[in-house]
């Protein structure tokens, strides 16, 4: 489990407007909330937030923030941002308690190389790149791993597949794909190719049978006698 320390300030004022100016002074407004207790109303400076977000899985890593020296274990469960400059707007963080379950996110990390890619070149896709979970918050994974190593092309792996300590349930569909090993993506373009390559040879190739005769001819367009056979005679005897 991944633990972090963050030191913020309690704040009385509230507001669209007292939010606006604390941005202005390089802090970022915020909430701790949860348990029956009232809302704590916090400012945390924006510089030390970005550097904490830049280093942690910002929805799986417990943050025990410290304000005016007490100490709560939380999840950041909402982080709000400016549509365009991206600027953080506002956090809410929840307050755990130890056997309270939560539920979070965590990464999805593949493990090895793929047979199929070391000996047929193929490509390997990660099509689920977190899973969901409950869990304990002193039970929270950094992460969950799944080996590749065995995949050869046309192998897929799912959520059934990896491998977690009892005490974590994952809420996720056990049939949804977390990987997947296709082939190499040339392969795929050339069959195309060589399909309309062997088309067209037979289409060349059906002109040199049926030029054996007219009569081969019609009886290939209309599936009946070609006129030159009516009564059995051919146009040569006439």
């Amino acid at each position: 489990m991944a633990v972090v320390s963050f030191n913020a300030t309690a704040r009385d004022i509230s507001g669209k407007g007292a939010a606006r100016s604390l941005r202005r002074q390089g802090q970022v407004p915020a909430v701790i909330y949860g348990h029956g207790r009232d809302p704590l109303s916090l400012s945390l400076n924006a510089r030390d937030l970005d550097k904490m977000l830049g280093h942690i899985q910002a929805e799986s890593t417990v943050i025990e923030v410290t304000v005016g020296g007490q100490t709560a274990k939380t999840l950041i469960r909402e982080i709000q941002r400016h549509p365009i400059k991206r600027q953080i707007l506002h956090v809410d963080f929840q307050a755990l308690v130890a056997g309270e379950k939560v539920t979070v996110n965590i990464p999805i990390v593949l493990n090895g190389i793929p047979e199929g890619v070391r000996l047929e070149g193929g490509v390997l896709d990660q099509t689920l790149r977190e899973l969901e979970i409950e869990v304990d918050p002193s039970d929270i994974p950094d992460h969950a791993e799944l080996d590749v190593t065995n995949m050869v092309i046309g192998d897929s792996l799912h959520v059934s597949d990896i491998k977690l300590p009892a005490s974590v349930k994952v809420l996720d569909d056990p049939e949804t794909s977390v990987a997947v090993l296709a082939a190499p993506r040339a392969v795929i373009e050339e069959t195309p190719a060589v399909e309309a390559v062997e088309g067209a040879a037979e289409g060349v190739a059906e002109p040199e049978v049926i030029g054996k005769g007219p009569g081969d001819e019609e009886e290939g367009e209309i599936g009946g006698e070609s006129p030159g056979k009516k009564g059995g005679e051919s146009p040569g005897k006439k």
